[in-house]
């Protein structure tokens, strides 16, 4: 046991384990995880992201949508998601047994997010101590905490971002700020918070972005608020150094990518193999992701092709001898690109597709088939899409919907539930090449959420 590490009052009166389960949406963390990391005396996370829901006889129900329109298909997706998450709240609560803390993660950029959330506390009264929500600014989701009595946790990158949080919303409701999760946007998982003031290629020292925003959180009289870190948390050897440590303050950790391989996670079994084979820098952060973060994931065959589709394209411009037609309309491209043009055209790279950044993308006509199929069948899984121009507020941004990115919604819930993973989008932490290396995983080893956590105990 590592004797700086120390239980704490987490959501409430109740003195947990510092260790929290990080959300995972479309499925991979769910009640049944969510449930085992409680019943250790920590903390689990449940996804409210497009969460599974069963029938009578405890099948997945499959999210397919019927509706005709745009808006008729995201309120069936609303409706899943409401479904799902209290599904998922009330087994959390049934599997852990009394014990630790149960917390829902929610993106808040997800289509209908504060509906979505409100809903699900209603529906699932009693079950859930905490609220965690990164990926946009939840400006509301203090005044949501507050409705139902229970703690919020936000997910920010840097001190700038709680800073702004808490000044416009969060001083309203200090008592229920359960604490603030730092997830360093150059390691961690899925969608990060990189601003535009900062590089992809030069990551910052945490240390540093920790100790500046404890300085903030101290200047709101937030002391004892602990900072929750995130990204690339594996060993908490590597850690020793920010505990107890007055610069940073009380600390506390999420694991979000050890905990995929555990057998209570859903998908453990199948993600082993592609997880196992890992090398550094395997995952790849990208601006790919429809919502127009950053966000990391494993460099498989989708991700690749989406970064070939990137470099094939051209700028439209007004005059030029180099012309395409883009579905009957003809074009004019910069003759500078005319060889790299025939180049794509005679490698099978024959449909132009408009972007919305005036300029052409080469795909192949299977492709762009698949790609206007998907924008086509959109449900509004966002609050604003760049791949369907879908936008909640108005219906639609009045942009050309950009063929350059997917349907993330498909293609989560293709690696959640049985997928090709080559094929699909799967978000992971830039630390998960290290379960090749780890000596705990050895012969494919998968552990209980329990002997995880022993083993994080040790300091490894």
């Amino acid at each position: 046991m590592l004797l700086d590490l120390i239980a704490q009052k987490i959501s409430g009166l109740k003195d947990v384990l510092p260790l929290i389960e990080g959300g995972k949406g479309i499925s991979v963390s769910n009640g049944e995880t969510c449930g085992a990391w409680a019943a250790a005396g920590a903390v689990g996370t449940f996804s409210a992201v497009n969460a599974d829901s069963y029938d009578e006889k405890g099948n997945i129900i499959p999210q397919i949508y019927h509706g005709k329109t745009r808006q008729e298909r995201h309120r069936e997706l609303v409706e899943y998601a409401v479904a799902g998450g209290i599904a998922q709240a009330k087994i959390a609560r049934e599997r852990s047994n009394g014990k630790g803390r149960i917390h829902m993660n929610a993106l808040w950029e997800m289509g209908s997010s504060q509906e979505v959330i409100t809903r699900i506390l209603e529906g699932a009264k009693g079950c859930i101590h905490g609220v965690v929500c990164g990926a946009g600014m939840p400006y509301s989701l203090s005044e949501i905490a507050a409705k139902f009595g229970i703690h919020y946790y936000p997910i920010v990158s840097s001190a700038r971002a709680f800073s702004a949080l808490f000044r416009r919303s969060f001083k309203k409701c200090i008592e229920l700020l359960g604490g603030v999760v730092y997830e360093d946007p150059w390691l961690a998982g899925g969608h990060n918070g990189l601003s535009n003031a900062e590089s992809p290629n030069n990551p910052m020292n945490p240390y540093l972005r920790l100790v500046e925003l404890r300085k903030v959180m101290n200047s709101f009289n937030l002391v004892s608020i602990p900072i929750i870190i995130a990204g690339s948390v594996w060993w908490l050897s590597e850690w020793q150094d920010y505990m107890k440590n007055p610069e940073v303050g009380n600390v506390a950790f999420q694991f979000g990518t050890r905990p995929i391989l555990t057998t209570e996670c859903p998908v453990a079994k199948a993600w082993q193999p592609k997880l196992m084979s890992l090398k550094r820098g395997d995952v790849k952060l990208t601006t790919l992701s429809p919502t127009g973060f950053y966000s990391s994931a494993i460099n498989n065959e989708m991700i690749s092709n989406l970064l070939a589709r990137q470099e094939r394209q051209a700028p439209i411009v007004e005059i030029s001898e180099l012309k395409v037609k883009v579905f009957g309309r003809e074009v004019c491209l910069d003759s500078d690109y005319t060889e790299r043009v025939n180049q794509w055209i005679s490698n099978g790279f024959t449909t132009a597709m408009l972007t919305p950044e005036n300029t052409v993308v080469f795909v192949k006509p299977e492709e762009s088939q698949t790609i206007l199929k998907d924008q086509r069948d959109c449900c509004g899984c966002l609050s604003a899409c760049h791949f369907s121009s879908w936008c909640q507020t108005k219906g639609a941004t009045g942009k050309i919907p950009d063929p350059r990115s997917f349907c993330i919604q498909k293609t989560l819930q293709s690696a959640a539930h049985g997928g090709n993973l080559d094929e699909s989008l799967i978000f992971a932490g830039h630390s998960a090449y290290r379960f090749a290396e780890d000596p705990f995983y050895e012969n494919n080893f998968i552990p209980t959420t329990q002997q995880l956590i022993d083993r994080i105990l040790t300091g490894f």
